[in-house]
């Protein structure tokens, strides 16, 4: 199965350096909840990956990725 991978961070540095908390609170999530996602041991809801992928004005594959098993 292929492993859920995310340019979160990048995403965040990108757009005025945006902080975790700052994601978090736009997004009406835990900071912990951020972290976890850029950590990849959490993969967001639908719903989730939308309303981040809207915060930075793109589609949810520029941030939420799939990389294949080697």
């Amino acid at each position: 199965m292929d492993d859920l991978k995310n340019k979160l961070k990048q995403f965040r540095f990108l757009n005025g350096e945006l902080t975790q908390q700052e994601l978090a609170k736009k997004v009406s999530v835990s900071r912990q909840t951020i972290i976890a996602i850029e950590k990849g041991k959490f993969n967001p809801s639908v719903r989730l990956a939308l309303s981040i992928a809207k915060v930075f004005k793109t589609n949810i594959e520029e941030i939420f990725y799939l990389e294949e098993e080697k």
